[in-house]
């Protein structure tokens, strides 16, 4: 293919990656969305206008990295902190229902595999898949209602950020266990390594971002440093230690999230991702999707995909924020508050056709589970908070 070609397949991916994203924003869905349909319509399965090149794969492998980089550095260590020991257990069930009835779905679907099997492993994937929580449609409603500052919506907020964690360690597990010549012991020890490794130069990492913020703050030297750091990072949890390159990229986000420019730093990196590399790595997914291969089977696990995923995190979070004391309708509030799907969805799943434990027909499944997520949350969330303003009046 000619070097020239992939200015046509950019420029094409970037007008109607936006465009298809404001026409979903007006229409209440998230952005991405649009540019995930944008892609489906250039693409191969309906006008044939991109395709999919090695170029556009290594674009979007950064736009994915620069994604967690920002969801790292956007982390409130503080909230975490404070609203700790609950918010755990309710991302901690709200990892463990889906992860487990995501591949019991897809057991049922296919066969049930022994341990070890390549099916097992594709369906452990499918549950991780259903782990990820996107909580900025959720945030976005209760700011309009005025609830984010209250307890649930505290609650809320940082067992998502919790939630995303543990399903990040969660795919870095899956992904171990299905290389070839790996083992669970190496796994476990991999991955722990990695982490002691992460305390380690994090701290000195934190120290010398700290020292170099203060005397030079407000500079662009700054997100320049972080953007290498987060590159470093990703690059050694995978070469290194066998690691997914999005949980380096993360983890470097939450070294640096504390240090007084991280906003700063976030500002420039969602710069270079909302311009480019989002809507690349957005769009891909389109391009992937093959709607053309969508059987009948396809479409009904899709259903059966899309409906396990609402109510898996409802009764998940939901019970254990009823044990955790919450009455039964703010534990309601908060299971419907972490039911969305968004970002970490897609790059879980992007992950797993990397590592072949998912075939691009899945996309549509997944992809179908965000938009219903998306729109059925802030409906559901006004409902039960305008039953609070009704039961208070009477």
């Amino acid at each position: 293919m000619e070097s020239y070609v992939v200015f046509k397949d950019l420029a094409i991916i970037l007008v109607a990656a936006k465009f298809c994203g404001i026409v979903a924003r007006k229409c209440k869905a998230p952005q991405v969305v649009g540019e995930i349909i944008a892609g489906l319509i250039i693409g191969p399965s309906i006008l044939g206008w991109v395709n999919q090149s090695d170029f556009l794969v290594q674009m979007a492998e950064v736009g994915v990295i620069l994604l967690m980089f920002s969801a790292g550095l956007e982390t409130d260590l503080k909230d975490l902190m404070k609203t700790g020991p609950i918010a755990a257990l309710i991302a901690c069930a709200g990892v463990f229902i889906p992860l487990v009835c995501g591949a019991l779905l897809y057991m049922a679907f296919y066969g049930f595999a022994p341990w070890g099997d390549e099916e097992f492993y594709k369906a452990v994937f499918v549950g991780t898949i259903l782990t990820a929580t996107s909580v900025s449609i959720t945030v976005e409603s209760l700011k309009e209602m005025g609830k984010l500052k209250g307890k649930v919506g505290t609650t809320i907020l940082s067992a998502a950020i919790i939630d995303d964690v543990i399903g990040i360690i969660v795919l870095t597990f899956v992904i171990g266990f299905k290389s070839p010549d790996s083992n669970p012991v190496t796994v476990i020890i991999n991955t722990v390594l990695f982490f002691v490794f992460a305390i380690v130069v994090g701290y000195i990492s934190y120290r010398i971002f700290k020292k170099v913020d203060a005397r030079y703050p407000h500079t662009r030297r700054i997100p320049i440093a972080g953007l290498a750091f987060c590159l470093a990072m990703a690059y050694i949890a995978e070469r290194y230690f066998g690691i997914a390159d999005i949980t380096g990229a993360y983890v470097a986000g939450i070294i640096l999230c504390s240090i007084r420019d991280s906003e700063y730093i976030a500002q420039k990196m969602d710069t270079n991702s909302y311009m480019m590399f989002g809507p690349v790595f957005f769009a891909s997914i389109g391009l992937k999707t093959n709607v053309e291969s969508v059987s009948a089977g396809i479409l009904l696990f899709s259903l059966a995909f899309v409906a396990v995923g609402l109510v898996s995190k409802i009764i998940g979070c939901g019970l254990m924020a009823k044990l955790c004391r919450f009455d039964g309708i703010d534990s309601l509030k908060i299971g419907v508050g972490m039911m969305t799907r968004g970002e970490v969805a897609l790059i879980v799943s992007q992950k797993g056709l990397s590592a072949g434990l998912l075939t691009p027909v899945y996309f549509t499944s997944v992809i179908l589970l965000i938009i219903v997520s998306s729109i059925s949350t802030p409906i559901i969330l006004k409902i039960l908070y305008a039953r609070d303003k009704k039961e208070a009046a009477a």
